[in-house]
């Protein structure tokens, strides 16, 4: 399968802010791994993997700044892989989703 090919199969909610015409799979491979992991259906999973094998999602996994969780955790689990490797998991290791805006009950006491 080619790339146009792969591109006109993929589901049309993925590239709401983009021109499909305008993509290509090999310099945009990152960005459209990345959608199809959080967004995508399991066909267009399917595609990408077909596409472009698990391997290379995974070398463009590990160079991602954010990804989802629960997608890092799929990604690990089928490739073997430890989340430590991963740009994403270093990245929100230091800059937590959700920071810590309540002292806890220790933090509090210790003002007294």
């Amino acid at each position: 399968m080619n790339s146009r090919e792969c591109i006109e199969k993929l589901s049309p909610h993925l590239f709401w802010d983009m021109d499909k015409a305008q993509l290509d799979l090999e310099s945009h491979s990152c960005q459209l791994i990345q959608r199809v992991l959080e967004y995508g259906t399991f066909e267009d999973w399917r595609l990408i993997r077909s596409f472009y094998g698990l391997d290379r999602i995974v070398a463009d996994c590990k160079k991602l700044r954010t990804l989802d969780p629960a997608c890092l955790s799929y990604i690990c689990l089928i490739s073997h892989t430890n989340k430590e490797d991963y740009r994403c998991y270093q990245f929100n290791k230091g800059n937590p989703i959700f920071p810590k805006t309540r002292k806890t009950l220790a933090e509090q006491l210790e003002t007294y």
